[in-house]
């Protein structure tokens, strides 16, 4: 599934293919209630089509009638902000009295987002830099130390997955998660050292690793951009990606699992692995948020949407008991169908 970066550098290659002159706008800053986060773009095409999303209203609507006016013209980049005022914020549909600044790049290089969107598709995340005096652009590869900024004449914007998922099990629930974490820009790495089931596994964009758990998450290095779920129910192979996850810095570690088996894998973390109280109390386990999930997809839903909280720094209260697909009701039933789970 194509990330929003995707979706963008895909339609302006189409349409700079086909003839058509464009124009990128980003959103540098922003102030009270936005209804898009700075570094969101999109591309204006010379008749009026739109990829992409700054406002998801009225701003797209203005800009619209700007390019068809023949008003975003030029070589060099612009700013327009939007917003400020009670009057102006509801003209363009922004809550709160928010507002926007925006940089207009009437005639954007094509061939160096032609190299983001190679980057992307080999899963790096890049850096662009914009300068708004000269209208030059560079870009390079992100370090991991690297963020968004603008200071008014130089726009620094990521692009890529800036975030990392590791999924430990190929089964259906890695599936749905693979597919949605990718549009929600994750980098993806699904690890399985059984060959039954990464034989079945085809989901485009998301790397397969065939290694054991524990050297898999050691390799990856985990870092406060990354998370690691353990969904394979095998505890084999779920404990020991638990041993090296909760002694790292990943912003969020699951394991899916009725809550006696959660209790019984806590026990299991501290008497045999010799995890201490703290990082043990970092699993996620009933894992995800109590939704009332029961399908793959629902489940996949429940466990993303704890994911995000976490990502955003925020609490969630009591975990979901998330239950195996194939037994939807009693926990009993999943603990005998997947004893020490």
């Amino acid at each position: 599934m194509d990330s929003s970066d995707r979706q963008v550098l895909k339609a302006v290659r189409n349409w700079a293919a086909q003839g058509h002159r464009l124009a990128l706008v980003t959103v540098a800053r922003t102030w009270g209630s936005a209804p898009r986060p700075a570094g969101a773009w999109m591309a204006i095409r010379d008749d009026g089509r739109v990829q992409g999303s700054v406002s998801g209203g009225c701003i797209e609507d203005d800009l619209i009638n700007r390019m068809l006016a023949g008003q975003l013209a030029g070589t060099l980049p612009l700013t327009r902000t939007y917003g400020g005022t009670q009057a102006e914020a509801a003209r363009f549909g922004l809550p709160c009295a928010g507002t926007l600044e925006l940089v207009i790049e009437p005639h954007p290089e094509v061939h160096l987002l032609a190299q983001i969107e190679k980057a992307i598709a080999l899963g790096r995340s890049t850096i662009r830099s914009l300068d708004i005096a000269s209208g030059q652009v560079s870009v390079e590869d992100a370090a991991g130390t690297d963020t968004m900024s603008w200071d008014g004449k130089r726009l620094r914007t990521m692009h890529g997955p800036a975030w990392r998922l590791l999924l430990i099990g190929a089964g259906q629930i890695s599936r749905y998660l693979a597919e949605m974490a990718q549009a929600m820009d994750y980098a993806v790495t699904v690890c399985d050292p059984r060959q039954e089931y990464r034989q079945g596994w085809d989901v485009p964009g998301a790397t397969l690793a065939d290694g054991m758990p524990d050297d898999v998450v050691l390799a990856m290095q985990p870092d406060p951009q990354m998370a690691v779920l353990a969904l394979s129910h095998d505890p084999k192979l779920d404990d020991l990606a638990l041993l090296e996850a909760l002694k790292s810095p990943a912003f969020y570690v699951g394991a899916l699992g009725s809550r006696a088996n959660s209790a019984r894998r806590r026990e299991r973390l501290r008497k045999y692995f010799d995890l201490d109280t703290q990082q043990v109390d970092r699993l996620h386990g009933p894992v995800g948020l109590p939704i009332g999930s029961r399908t793959s997809p629902e489940i996949a839903i429940s466990i993303l949407a704890e994911m995000t909280a976490a990502k955003y720094g925020l609490a969630t209260g009591r975990a979901a008991e998330v239950e195996c697909p194939a037994h939807p009701h009693p926990a009993a039933d999943i603990d005998a169908a997947h004893p020490g789970a």
